[in-house]
């Protein structure tokens, strides 16, 4: 059994940003020289999540729209430690901090339109995802 660890790092712009991280994570899986097994990947960060799904602008619109409507930005408790993103640590939950990919001959075993995003909800500075290979 293989292990091998890479670290994508990037800078987000707004508040809330959806980078599409596939190519990165393929990379990684690629230098990891596994040709059977899995990719963790996992957001080092609480407001913000790791999901698949498809490359699609208004899907992505979608997306953000009904997570705005099941954590809208308000008053929460949590703000008052001076905190203002309360409701990105309820969209970390709704979609999660990572998943867990296939690998197969060596590539990522994606469907034909599934693509790996990293969801931030509290931007505007550096972030980190790991992404942890494991199998032989």
């Amino acid at each position: 059994m293989k292990a091998h660890t890479e670290y994508i790092t990037f800078e987000t712009r707004k508040r809330e940003e959806f980078v599409r991280i596939t190519d990165e994570v393929a990379g990684i899986v690629s230098r990891s020289l596994v040709k059977d097994g899995f990719a963790l990947v996992s957001a080092m960060h609480i407001t913000a999540a790791v999901y698949v799904n498809d490359w699609e602008d208004g899907l992505i619109e979608d997306i953000r729209e009904w997570l705005d409507g099941l954590a809208p930005r308000k008053n929460y408790r949590h703000h008052r430690t001076g905190e203002d993103n309360g409701e990105a640590h309820l969209k970390n939950l709704i979609l999660h901090h990572q998943v867990i990919l296939p690998i197969t001959g060596g590539r990522l075993d994606l469907g034909p339109w599934q693509q790996v995003f990293y969801a931030e909800f509290d931007g505007r500075r550096p972030k980190r995802v790991v992404v942890k290979i494991l199998g032989i």
